[in-house]
This record gives C-alpha cells, structure tokens and sequence, in this order.
C-alpha cells in the first residue's frame, strides 16, 4: 500500500513539474537572452515522436511551443498540415497566449481552415491542407501547436531540422523514431557536430539553446551549413507501391516500371498533329524543339508543392484533355510526345533552385533531395535539358534554376546520376555599347545597347512583357546613379535561338556632369556601374561563395562638343586575382572624341571566411573605379 502512495506521489510531483515547465515556456519574459538576439521567432519546445508500424504504415506526433516577436517570424509558427487519402490527420489543435503566458484563444481541428492544396485546376482534388488562420492583435504572442498524423505512403520521412530558418533559434528540440517494423532505417546526419546536439541513439538527438543563424553577403545556402537529420526507410510504400531505397539503379527502375510505365497515351488528333508537325525532319534536336514549342504554345503550368500531388505524374492523356499540369505532368506530357516522333528522352528527378543543390549520392532517398522535374536528352555536343513548365523559356536553357548539380535521371533499365549543363564564366556575358554625346552645359544623350546571354540572360529577360511604364522604369532603376534620367524609344530582341536577349533604349540626363568653375568632370562608366560594397563583418561567421561567375564587357563611344577639351584622363587600370579580372582604359580617337573600355570578370568559386576582406576589398576597388572622373574644360 505504501509503495503505491509512494508511486502516485512521484507521478504527480512529475506531472505537475512536467506542467510547471510548460507553462513557463508560454511566458516570452522565461526566453533566455542570448536566444533573442536577431531572432524573429524562438522554438521554444518542439517534440517530435515517429512510431513505424510497417514498411507501409507509420504515425509522426509532435507538440511545438513557438514564440513570435514580430510579422517576420509569424510563418515559423508552422501550424499547417496537408492531408490525403494516404495521409490521415488524427489530431490537430492549437492554443495562443499572451507575452504574460495568458491563454487567448483556442482552436480545434475544425476551426482550422481547409482548402484544397492546389489552386487553377483540378487534377489534384484529393490533397487538401488545414492551416491556422490566425491575426495576432499584439506581439510578442506564443502558439502551442499538436498534431498527430498517420501516414500510410511511407516514401517521404520526416526529417529532423532543428534550426529551420535564418532569424529563429531554438530552445528545446527532440526527434525520436522508434521502430516497430521489420524493415531497417537509414540516416544522414548534417552538420550536427558543430551544434549543441546529443546523439542519445541513431534514432533519438536533442537541441538545446540554439542560436539564430544570420545570412551573411555571398554565404552559401541555408542548408548547407544548418543542422539536419536526414532519415530513409530502406523498403517504403506509394501508393500501394512497395519500393526499395537500396541504390539509385533499382529506385530509378521502380519508379520507371511502377509510376510511369503505361502513363504516356495522348488522343490520336495531338498525335497526329505532332507528327504532321516534324513530318520531313529528320534531325531528333529538330523535332525535340517543335515538339517543345507546341507543349508552350497549348499547355499551362500549376505550382504544385512537392509531397502534394506525390510523386507519380498525372496520366499523359489526362494533361492533354485539360491542357495543364504541375511539373511532373507537363514534363511526362512533354516526354510522351517526344517518344511519339522517336526523340530520346528521360525523366528527370531534380532539387530546383537558385541555389546550386546536388542530389546527395551516398543517401538514395526523395526526402530533401528532389523538389521538380525535367526532362533529359541525351546529345553527343552537349547534353540539353528542358524545363517544361515555362511557355517561354528557350528551348534547352536552364540557367539560375536546374543548372550545374546533379539530378536524378530514369531510364527503362534504372536510375542514373548525371549533371546537368554548368553555364562558364564566359558564356555569361554581357555586352554593353553605347554612342554617347555630351553637350557643353553638361547635358548627355545618348543610344544604348545591352546584350545578355548564358545566366545573364535570364537577369534581363522578361522585361519586353511589362506594360511601357515599368520599362521606363526598369531602366532608371537600373541606372539609379543617374539623376533625371529620361528613357525613350525602348526596343528588345529575343533572340530564343541562339539565347540572346537584346535591348536597345535611347536615353537623356540635363545634368549628369558635375560642374566646378570651367571644368566640367565626367565619368566615363556611364551605363554598367557597380555601386555597392559588400557587407564589412567585424567577425565573419560563414565562408562565401559566388554560384555563378559571369563577364561583362562594355565600350562607350563619347563623343563632346567642339567647345569642350580634355584637360585630365586616368590612366588604365588592369587588376587580376583569384576572385576575377577588371580592367579599363580611355583612349582619345581625336580631339573630340573618346573611347571607354571596360572589362569586368567574376570568377565561380567557394572561398573560406578568412578571405572575405580580400574579396570585398577587391569590390570595393572596382566600386571605387567606376566613379572614376575625366577633367573637361570648356
């Protein structure tokens, strides 16, 4: 009887210090200090508890206390949960309090709301989510989020991110798997050694008293440097699919015979009409850009976030009736097609971002590692590869979103690891000529024209779109340091072909030299000025990276008035380091007409912290030459 009292004793005592606890990580007052610098949020308490059943059958818990400072931090709350047949919400609740740890509202599963996850179409009308719609009157407020969630499609795992953005730290952080199935696990831990983080098991860490991470200029990617788990089920289920994550070979042939085998039939009018289209052509590059042209011309795309919608494409036929699709059907629709005029072609599985993102090679698994789909067709000159969610995207340019990291290709006898098309240095150019008159009260005219091909391409097209006045208002942003700057007689060339892309404007400034006394100083970099420097850190904390190196290439014809003579002229200049090449020089054709040549190279490359100040310094330097002055006298 004794030993009874005593037993209940000590589980109350718990249980009530279990809820002391709480309720103190529900007061913003208890955040420790060091956790609030630079921080939007702070994860106060986040739990997370993954029971495996089977191969096909897993429940995911987790309770979160989230503390919000400001608007910033508000979509770290993370209460929103997508849901499908495979994927059944059990619990979902949520609570709010006050800075003071005062509840002030409440919400059951049934005051979240619900909608479907895809929006501008219905090819996915079964993926749904609920989210917590939520206006906070003040801040600082905290949310107590839990969810209990049974998956039943078992080819994405939850991963464990104990730091899950720039400007939110974390004060307690628990990930636990316990695994109740006869199929094994495997996981890749991430950076975790250079954080507090204890390794209670390979399926059991802890986080305590995490600091926000800050981006710093030029750092590489968020993920690259922050904490994760990573966590795989070595026999998985999709939709009723059992698959085997043992190497890329046999997940590839997987996903070829199981999820996109017998999905590639069209109507026989859009084959017939792709076949009268290349009717005569025999070259497969020929074809594959007609081909390419008529998915742009009659297809939409939809976004559609990865997870929703799963893996498997949208039947061939069914993008065909409704005339649009999320990635995996525009690029299953585009590969269909293609096989119908006998053009080689594979499905391709790919993390698409601006950020230079490889697929992990010694983790086989679609957890973090994929996010879209391409297509690949194998050239003996260059391998191409189509992004078929684009209606204007030349054909075979990927620049700044697929390009130079390694995807996930699927052919009919197995996965491969291939890498896409890295774009040099110097096949990112911009050309940048202007004829420029300078009148004697200081005023400039002038006619200019700007090429761009490889990544820069990308930076400047799209603009030919806008309605007149945001053109005119695209190029006095992008001559910012240019005052009362007028723009007239704008004209552009896309020129998919060959992927250049051309813009012509003529332009005008009353003031644009600086006047002192009869001397009039002009600066000769007239129209591609680099005009900031990067960041000065006391105590850089991250190595830098630049992704893409790029050249830029400019000459300037100035041409001035009879009155005016040149009094003053730097000398040239030629800078050459590991980071890149600037250079310029100003030459006089004749007594009233010069000639401005600049060059300006951009090395890729991933750099240590320790050589940031050289860089900037670099920057700096070419910041600080691009205002450089010629003397004028009059």
């Amino acid at each position: 009887m004794l030993k009874n009292v005593l037993y209940l004793f000590s589980f109350i005592v718990v249980s009530l210090s279990a809820v002391a606890q709480d309720n103190d990580l529900l007061k913003s007052s208890t955040i420790p200090s060091e956790l609030r610098v630079k921080s939007n949020a702070v994860i106060r308490y986040d739990k997370t508890d993954i029971e495996i059943k089977a191969y096909n059958k897993f429940i995911y818990k987790n309770k979160r206390i989230v503390t919000v400072f400001n608007k910033g931090g508000k979509r770290h709350q993370g209460t929103a949960e997508s849901y499908h047949k495979r994927k059944k919400i059990r619990v979902l609740e949520a609570k709010i309090y006050d800075k003071d740890g005062k509840e002030i509202k409440k919400f059951k599963e049934k005051d979240f709301e619900d909608e479907s996850a895809v929006s501008g179409g219905t090819l996915y009308s079964d993926d749904r989510v609920k989210y917590l719609d939520y206006t906070p009157n003040k801040y600082p407020y905290t949310i107590l989020y839990e969810v209990e969630i049974e998956y039943t499609s078992t080819a994405f795992f939850p991963s464990w991110n104990p730091i899950n953005d720039f400007y939110v730290s974390t004060q307690s952080s628990e990930y636990k798997i316990i695994n109740n199935s006869e199929t094994q696990l495997k996981t890749k831990a991430i950076n975790l050694d250079s954080f507090n983080i204890i390794k209670h098991s390979d399926f059991h860490y802890t986080a305590e008293n995490l600091m926000s991470l800050k981006p710093e200029a030029y750092s590489p990617s968020f993920e690259t440097f922050a904490p994760s788990l990573e966590v795989a089920l070595l026999d998985f289920s999709y939709e009723g699919y059992r698959g085997k994550t043992d190497n890329w070979k046999n997940l590839g042939k997987w996903m070829y015979d199981e999820l996109l085998q017998n999905r590639d039939v069209v109507s026989e009018l859009t084959k017939k009409t792709v076949l009268e289209l290349v009717e005569g052509i025999q070259d497969p590059i020929e074809k594959a850009k007609i081909v390419y042209k008529y998915v742009q011309d009659h297809t939409r795309y939809i976004s559609v976030q990865e997870g929703i919608g799963g893996i498997q494409p949208i039947e061939a036929a069914r993008v065909d009736e409704v005339k649009y699709g999320d990635c995996k059907g525009l690029s299953n629709y585009t590969k269909a097609l293609l096989d119908i005029v006998g053009v080689e072609s594979y499905y391709t599985r790919v993390y698409a971002s601006g950020d230079l993102v490889d697929i992990n090679e010694d983790f086989v698994t679609f957890i973090g590692q994929t996010n879209h789909v391409i297509i690949y067709l194998p050239n003996e000159e260059s391998d191409i590869w189509l992004e078929c969610t684009s209606q204007t995207s030349p054909f075979g340019y990927n620049a700044n979103f697929t390009d130079d990291r390694d995807v996930f290709v699927i052919k009919p006898q197995g996965g491969e690891i291939i890498h896409t098309t890295a774009y040099k240095t110097e096949d990112n150019l911009q050309l940048t000529n202007a004829e420029i008159n300078l009148s004697a009260d200081g005023e400039i005219t002038g006619d200019v024209t700007i090429k761009t091909l490889g990544y820069q391409y990308a930076l400047h097209e799209g603009i030919q779109n806008k309605p007149l006045r945001d053109q005119e208002l695209y190029f006095k942003e992008y001559w910012d340091y240019i005052n009362n700057l007028s723009v007239k007689n704008i004209n552009f060339d896309n020129d998919k072909d060959n992927i250049v892309f051309t813009e012509s404007v003529e332009v005008s400034s009353p003031n644009f030299v600086t006047k002192s006394g009869k001397r009039l100083l002009f600066q000769p970099n007239t129209f591609n000025r680099i005009s900031s420097i990067p960041t000065r850190y006391t105590n850089r904390t991250l190595d830098f990276e630049i992704e893409r190196g790029y050249k830029d290439v400019d000459e300037f014809v100035i041409k001035l008035a009879p009155e005016i003579k040149v009094e003053a002229m730097p000398k040239p200049l030629e800078i050459v380091n590991k980071f890149g090449t600037y250079k310029f020089s100003i030459e006089q054709r004749s007594e009233n007409e010069l000639v401005y040549k600049r060059t300006h190279i951009l090395n890729k490359g991933y750099y240590p912290k320790e050589e940031y100040n050289d860089f900037r310094d670099f920057m700096s330097t070419i910041v600080k030459h691009d205002k450089t002055k010629i003397v004028l006298t009059k």
